[in-house]
């Protein structure tokens, strides 16, 4: 009797067992299509793209630094801080430039006193002269006499000045309105002649700085329309392309590009960007640059550190296709490998969908 009783529950333990994994099987195995939407990669109307990165700097940017060597007796500047342009930044200790302008001073006093006996001589001697009371040796002496003195009193005036000029670099005030960026001293520090003390920037102007590689650059012309991507901010803003180096000596064998951006509002400097510059495809099509391109994101399936796409095969069934991707632009995510030009790939389906499933294309 228990015999039949353990052969009773292994039947059922194994027609439980082939249920449950009937259940779980997907709905190709019953012969119902999953029903889905295609798309095929574009790659914009215009034709390629290529794609750089680079980050955003303040197109109005300067150090402030002095000509002079001093201890810095005041510092009302911070990081962060707004600053208007003529507004004052930085004092310098002036006590030599204060003690050479005494000294320049009293040169030009002697120098004056100088000048007016010797005009005064010079003016005697020509009345002499008409007179016939002085040679023209005589003469020609006071003249020279006259003239030196004129020479010092300007040279001791030009001493003057330049003690000025040096003295206008105690006080330094900002050169343009903006934020400090950067701070270089602090109050007491020593300042030299050309030393960085702060950085001020103007956050109302922004470009985009960008590397672009020797393929791509002829291709780039001033006053080209861009798209700039910011990653950080999921934000897309336009710009213009305003200037172009042709050489890459000391870049790496990559060449700068600038960029304007148009609407800069909420943008910092230093923020990472992606810029896509846009190519229209000329007569000769092998002559273009290869082309990019671009699904949406939601299309993409991730598995771990890998990423695929499902295309559509003969069969018309769900083929998991890995691929590489590149730059993002918004919503759309460039395809490097994997995917070729206006193949189609399912972009949304109705059901389970995996590697080898029967669809029926919407």
């Amino acid at each position: 009797m228990k015999k039949y009783l353990y052969s009773f529950l292994f039947s059922a333990i194994v027609l439980l067992a082939s249920c449950s994994s009937n259940k779980d099987k997907p709905s190709a195995v019953s012969g119902a299509p999953v029903s889905v939407t295609v798309n095929k990669s574009s790659l914009g109307a215009a034709g390629s793209f290529a794609t750089a990165s680079g980050k955003l700097v303040a197109k109005n940017s300067v150090n402030v630094s002095t000509r002079m060597m001093g201890y810095i007796t005041s510092l009302k500047a911070e990081v962060g801080q707004n600053v208007k342009a003529g507004q004052l930044l930085v004092s310098i200790n002036a006590a030599d430039i204060q003690a050479k302008g005494g000294q320049a001073s009293a040169q030009i006093s002697q120098a004056q006193a100088g000048y007016n006996i010797a005009k005064k001589d010079y003016e005697r001697f020509q009345n002499l002269y008409k007179n016939q009371s002085a040679s023209q040796k005589e003469l020609d002496d006071m003249r020279a006499r006259y003239e030196m003195a004129q020479a010092g009193l300007q040279a001791a005036q030009q001493m003057k000045n330049e003690v000025n000029a040096q003295y206008r670099y105690t006080n330094i005030a900002a050169p343009i309105s903006g934020t400090i960026t950067a701070k270089f001293a602090e109050q007491g520090d020593m300042a030299s002649p050309g030393m960085p003390l702060l950085t001020i920037e103007s956050s109302s102007s922004l470009q985009a700085q960008v590397l672009v590689s020797e393929q791509q650059i002829t291709r780039i012309k001033t006053g080209m329309p861009v798209d700039a991507t910011l990653k950080s901010m999921n934000k897309t803003v336009s710009g213009t392309v305003s200037e172009i180096s042709r050489s890459a000596a000391h870049t790496g064998g990559q060449y700068i590009v600038k960029i304007n951006i148009h609407n800069a509002s909420g943008l910092l400097p230093g923020m990472f960007v992606n810029v896509q510059f846009p190519f229209k495809q000329s007569g000769n099509f092998e002559q273009d640059f290869q082309e990019n391109i671009m699904v949406p994101k939601y299309a993409l399936v991730e598995n771990g550190q890998l990423t695929g796409i499902y295309v559509v095969s003969s069969q018309n069934t769900a083929v998991l296709r890995w691929i590489k991707t590149g730059k993002s632009f918004g919503d759309q995510v460039e395809i490097q490998s994997g995917l070729t030009a206006k193949e189609p790939y399912i972009v949304s389906h109705n059901g389970k969908l995996y590697n080898g499933a029967k669809i029926q294309v919407r």
